[in-house]
């Protein structure tokens, strides 16, 4: 069978993804951020201007050969490859995701590396996979020695990305990364893709499950999830420099000072659902409805805005009553 239609198969589809503000004192242009992402010599990486500038690694895997976690305790290990990529947007923010997606049952015996490798990205149980049991494990955490932990694969790659000799390590402002696990069973048959459920935990940790239809595949499932970590964390990062402002409790020009970098950096990157699968794009409405991306985003915007207009009021009447 071919790894397309291994893929087809699949009935668990699983991933996480790191954000974080690339630390470097000045955004990349298209061909420095081409060479930050130039993992593999054998592969080039994609880029693209139009909504905004973006570049994507080759894909790199990384073979597994673990226990599944699962929230029921059943010991399922597992065997195959994980995939693995990092992308930068505007030249400023930076990602790293790795994912998988398996099958609903497995050789009952371990196959030689050639049968693994022929199917990239697939992760494939001893026997029959409890689907349920290891999507719930897989959002839950922390993960127990001897289990496929993806986000420690996904912090790998980020952290070396991040060690790149051409960054100076001089961010322009301060912020914290978030980490996105997801999690997708296969939706019934006639129903199309829905977020079951999205959720905010602490220390920067988000969930996301998802029903997906028969043949989509992970690729676009991490694409959606990357897209959803990147807004979520535009968002997240502009509601903390709003609350460190102190916007409204302290001088005006102290404000806008601590918001300066939100302006110069953030404002004009809010750009949901541009680059995914047109199937799962009506996603990004249900996220718009509860919790509200974009009303949440808009509000932030407007008060930056506002402040900055409050603020030119006084320069313009100094600037009058010179003449």
């Amino acid at each position: 069978m071919s790894a397309q239609r291994e893929a087809k198969a699949s009935v668990l589809l699983c991933g996480e993804v790191r954000t974080c503000l690339l630390q470097h004192s000045q955004s990349l242009a298209g061909d420095e951020a081409v060479k930050l992402l130039r993992l593999r010599a054998d592969e080039q990486v994609r880029s693209s201007e139009r909504p905004n500038p973006y570049a994507v690694s080759p894909d790199v895997l990384t073979g597994v050969d673990c226990r599944l976690p699962t929230v029921s305790g059943a010991k399922v290990r597992a065997v195959g490859t994980v995939t693995a990529r990092a992308a930068l947007t505007e030249g400023r923010v930076l990602q790293s995701s790795a994912w998988f997606e398996a099958p609903a049952t497995g050789p009952e015996q371990r196959q030689p590396w050639s049968h693994y490798l022929a199917r990239p990205g697939v992760v494939e149980p001893f026997g029959k996979l409890p689907d349920r049991a290891v999507a719930d494990g897989l959002l839950a955490g922390p993960r127990e020695p001897g289990e496929l932990d993806l986000g420690a694969i996904a912090e790998r790659l980020l952290g070396s990305v991040l060690r790149h000799p051409s960054l100076d390590q001089r961010a322009p402002f301060k912020s914290r990364r978030t980490r996105l696990r997801w999690a997708a069973l296969r939706a019934l048959d006639g129903e199309g893709p829905s977020i079951e459920s999205f959720t905010v935990a602490e220390e920067g940790l988000r969930t996301a499950e998802l029903r997906l239809p028969e043949g989509m595949g992970a690729a676009a499932a991490a694409a959606l999830c990357e897209d959803l970590a990147l807004h979520d964390w535009l968002l997240t990062t502009l509601v903390r420099m709003v609350e460190r402002s102190r916007l409204g409790s302290v001088d005006g020009r102290d404000a806008v000072r601590a918001l300066r970098p939100a302006v110069d950096h953030l404002m004009h990157l809010w750009m949901p659902g541009a680059r995914l699968d047109p199937s799962l794009g009506p996603l990004w409405e249900v996220l718009e409805r509860e919790p509200g991306f974009t009303r949440q985003w808009q509000s932030m915007v407007q008060r930056i805005r506002d402040q900055l207009a409050l603020q030119a009021i006084p320069l313009q009447r100094d600037a009058l009553s010179v003449h």
